[in-house]
């Protein structure tokens, strides 16, 4: 399918804009003749990025703190004022982990549930309505391979992201009728700074970035792919490389997985 087809003129809302995968998100997108709406906590990013996209003057800077949105309401009503409708959420933005579960304290759990989870679906609770009263409308859900399957040192980062597919599996059952789809990306090991900004046990920065990111696959394939799948509404995206094959071993051959994967390096 074409890009360019798919996307032109479409209105496009995307979280965790600033870096990684969010921003090659928004390079593509606006390549393709979307109208992009930019989100992150780091506005001057955000307008940085805003200037290097194509047709930059029919893009909006909307600086949100997933851990922090107390009026969704004005913020959906800015959103249509600009552009009258939207046709996609993009909810990407998230932090990720980088401690065992013994040494996370309830407070950083609580922290990346807030961004991961509760973030996430509030965002999707402000959009729903105008999904409905438009009778179309997409959501594009990043989870991660580590939504699928628990791994060393992602324990609150895992179940964020299996939690995220509870969730939207309910709302896609449900809200079918009213012309709304839910795809859900489950990338690997991509090459983003994501484990730069990982939390520790005490939610400080990692700081640095693991080779399970330098060696992963370029962003600009794991964006290309997971664009694809959500013009073909596809209701799961698995991007990666052989790391992928955990999901199916997990699957079919359980034994096995629980045999090899915990011996994999956690970063």
């Amino acid at each position: 399918m074409n890009h360019a087809t798919f996307y032109k003129n479409k209105v496009i809302w995307i979280t965790g804009a600033s870096s990684g995968i969010g921003e090659e998100l928004a390079l593509q997108l606006a390549r393709a003749g979307a109208k992009l709406i930019l989100s992150s906590r780091n506005e001057e990013k955000l307008y940085n990025l805003k200037e290097k996209l194509e047709n930059h003057n029919q893009h909006y800077v909307l600086p949100l703190d997933l851990a922090n949105l107390p009026n969704l309401s004005e913020i959906t009503a800015q959103i249509i004022e600009v552009y009258q409708r939207i046709d996609i959420l993009i909810n990407n933005g998230g932090v990720s982990q980088r401690a065992s579960a013994v040494a996370t304290t309830m407070d950083v759990n609580r922290q990346l549930m807030e961004v991961n989870f509760f973030g996430n679906i509030a965002l999707a609770k402000a959009v729903l309505p105008i999904f409905q009263k438009q009778g179309s409308g997409q959501f594009l859900v990043v989870s991660s391979i580590a939504g699928k399957f628990g791994f060393h040192l992602r324990s609150i980062y895992s179940a964020s992201k299996a939690a995220l597919v509870g969730y939207y599996e309910s709302l896609a059952m449900e809200e079918a009728k009213n012309g709304i789809h839910v795809s859900i990306a489950f990338p690997g090991k991509i090459n983003t700074p994501i484990s730069q900004s990982a939390l520790t046990a005490a939610g400080e920065s990692h700081g640095q970035m693991d080779d399970n990111q330098v060696n992963g696959m370029p962003v600009e394939h794991c964006v290309s792919e997971m664009l694809v799948g959500l013009a073909k509404k596809k209701r799961e995206i698995l991007i990666g490389g052989k790391e992928l094959l955990a999901v199916y071993m997990k699957r079919f051959i359980p034994s096995l997985f629980w045999k090899i994967i915990p011996n994999q390096s956690a970063t």
